[in-house]
């Protein structure tokens, strides 16, 4: 049976450490985490396991690891409501994974369009990992009997799979084998866009690094990637993603920090150019990252705080997952280890 946390939904959610984390990573993830993290029984993770389908540099990816981890309490992730933790030092994820590939089909993983694009930048030699790990995604959200996963749109692919897989599981060996979990996309701010090309999406990994807002950027950066910030060669401001996703992009980002509406902003821009704009949005996204700066740099200065509030997530965490393994394994007729309940 799934873990008991009374009448709260159980949300999973993780970020990769490659490179550095965006404001889109910030306003599309974290920041809506801190929102959910009262309201329900949540696992949030530095997803490093994914993280090597592409070839790291071992210790940059040590220090991302941190760096994100540190991103994600700076930012209000509170260790005493919600788990927070390292995907590989949690070894059920890996066993899950393991499990999920016997039960998944080759054709599934050969639509996703993560893959496609991806193995298209891989040239001839394109690692198994980068075709495998949407499983190890669904083993991530079936290990904790997720029932809500806030992704981007480019993500909920993903999630589908999931839902396939489980229910093809429950139906073989149980319908509470595994809780079939949703999508959860949030409406403001889900996909905070380059600003360079406001038709994609920041990226961490962007060519172009004046079209992303990194964690760790200096007010001075920001004010500047803002002001080149690419918009069009009308005048007027208003909220059209199709005839104007810059300027869209950046009310974007102004209600996602203001919480106000699209249509309250676009009104204080009446007669005003886009020079105000993307000076006001600048200036409101300095205000929203110091804080977090701060006090991520502070905690970085301090790896035995970070090491236990990570300790203690990691064994709440792998609580859960063990639960859940023995349960899978139980099912399918694995024989249990002695002592395993």
């Amino acid at each position: 049976m799934a873990a008991d946390h009374g009448s709260k939904q159980v949300i999973l959610s993780g970020i990769q450490p490659t490179n550095r984390l965006t404001l889109g990573n910030y306003l599309g993830a974290i920041k809506n985490w801190v929102k959910l993290q009262s309201d329900a029984a949540c696992y949030f993770m530095v997803v490093d396991q994914h993280a090597i389908t592409v070839r790291q540099d071992p210790s940059e990816l040590r220090e991302a690891t941190w760096f994100a981890l540190a991103s994600y309490i700076a930012a209000g992730i509170d260790a005493e409501k919600a788990s927070i933790f390292i995907q590989s030092q949690v070894p059920q994820h890996a066993q899950l994974s393991w499990i999920l590939n016997c039960y998944a089909y080759v054709g599934e993983l050969s639509r996703m369009t993560q893959y496609k694009d991806k193995s298209a930048k891989a040239g001839s030699n394109i690692p198994v990992g980068l075709f495998t790990y949407p499983l190890l995604m669904a083993a991530d959200i079936l290990l904790y009997d997720s029932h809500l996963v806030p992704v981007g749109e480019d993500q909920k692919q993903h999630v589908e799979l999931t839902r396939d897989i489980a229910e093809r599981m429950n139906s073989l060996y149980g319908a509470d084998t595994f809780v079939v979990p949703k999508p959860f996309i949030a409406k403001i701010a889900a996909r905070v866009m380059d600003l360079q090309t406001p038709t994609a999406k920041m990226s961490k990994s962007a060519v172009n690094e004046n079209g992303s807002i990194f964690l760790n950027d200096t007010p001075k950066q920001i004010e500047n990637k803002f002001k080149r910030a690419m918009t069009d060669s009308e005048t007027e401001i208003r909220f059209d993603i199709e005839q104007k996703p810059g300027v869209s992009n950046l009310l974007s980002i102004q209600a996602a920090i203001t919480g106000d509406s699209i249509e309250n902003l676009v009104a204080r821009y009446v007669g005003k150019q886009y020079g105000h704009l993307k000076l006001d949005t600048a200036a409101l996204v300095i205000q929203e990252l110091e804080p977090l700066q701060k006090r991520t740099q502070e905690l970085l200065q301090d790896k035995g705080e970070l090491n236990r509030i990570l300790k203690k997530s990691a064994e709440a965490a792998q609580a859960h997952a063990e639960k859940t393994v023995q349960r899978v394994y139980e099912r399918i007729g694995f024989i249990l280890p002695t002592g395993a309940r």
